[in-house]
């Protein structure tokens, strides 16, 4: 009777520890974020999305391509997002284009950028900027989309992804979906390439706790990641990322760092990190050429 009463505690308790605790059931995987959100994440820069998802997916369905003006005072400044379905894979795409252009990247790494701010719904504070990006892209169609999309194929996961600019939106959209309940944080799937830091601390720590399945990928010494700078009104990055250290090559090494948000054992820990060509080029390819190339 005791040996019974023993195993069930440690039953319950082990229930208890994967509901808890989702985060230590998240891997990262190169061949993942290289050959499969990688090619979705280029498709975004393209005029036609679907022709990156034919190359890379059988059975591939665009659903929508959404382009708006980033902010209300913004100017050559268009944001960009498109939604897709996977059925082989069994997922749905939620992609956002990254900088179009180098007067774009530096409108963005304007001081006045990241220090408006506004609530964000999971907790913390998000630049205002980003923010009013996703609101209005989201709002232009997308919620119309992935809501369809969910409902028709409700067993499905979520794959989010954008590199650049595109990766701060694609971080706030997976936040979103999560604190609205339109899916859980279990069913999401995050990876971004060369994001900048997207929110305060309180809400790194809020992101952190909505989904295990969150990466950034960083490329040597990318500047983007590294703007705005770091303790600047209180910014902060989320969990978790993934260093490539100068090569980006099949088979290059790389180190995640998932016990902190800001650790200095991976791009942190550089002295430069002033790259705009490292910035450009993820597992050696220019990412908007490559997108606008069709992903070949």
């Amino acid at each position: 009777m005791r040996s019974f009463t023993l195993l069930l505690i440690f039953l319950t308790y082990s229930q208890a520890r994967v509901i808890l605790d989702p985060i230590s059931f998240a891997t990262y995987d190169d061949g993942v974020a290289r050959n499969t959100f990688f090619p979705l994440a280029a498709a975004a820069y393209s005029s036609n999305p679907q022709t990156c998802l034919s190359a890379k997916f059988t059975n591939s369905q665009l659903r929508r391509q959404l382009n708006v003006q980033c902010d209300a005072g913004g100017k050559n400044d268009i944001c960009s997002a498109y939604t897709a379905l996977l059925p082989d894979n069994k997922a749905i795409v939620i992609s956002f284009r990254g900088t179009q252009g180098f007067l774009q990247l530096l409108e963005e790494a304007d001081k006045s950028v990241f220090q408006s701010q506004s609530q964000w719904i999971a907790g913390g504070k998000v630049s205002k900027y980003f923010g009013d990006a996703f609101n209005t892209l989201w709002n232009a169609g997308m919620k119309d989309d992935v809501n369809n999309l969910i409902h028709k194929y409700p067993t499905f996961e979520v794959w989010v992804t954008g590199h650049s600019l595109g990766g701060s939106m694609a971080s706030l959209a997976a936040s979103y979906i999560v604190a609205n309940k339109i899916v859980t944080g279990d069913k999401v799937k995050l990876i971004t390439y060369g994001q900048p830091r997207t929110g305060t601390t309180p809400f790194a720590v809020a992101h952190d706790a909505q989904m295990a399945y969150s990466y950034r990928v960083t490329h040597n010494r990318d500047i983007v990641p590294h703007i705005p700078n770091e303790g600047m009104e209180d910014y902060k990055h989320h969990k978790a990322e993934v260093f490539y250290k100068e090569s980006m090559k099949a088979g290059a090494t790389f180190k995640v760092c998932s016990s902190a948000d800001e650790s200095n054992d991976c791009s942190n820990g550089l002295l430069i990190t002033a790259s705009v060509s490292d910035h450009l080029t993820y597992f050696t390819k220019d990412v908007s050429q490559w997108g606008e190339a069709g992903c070949n």
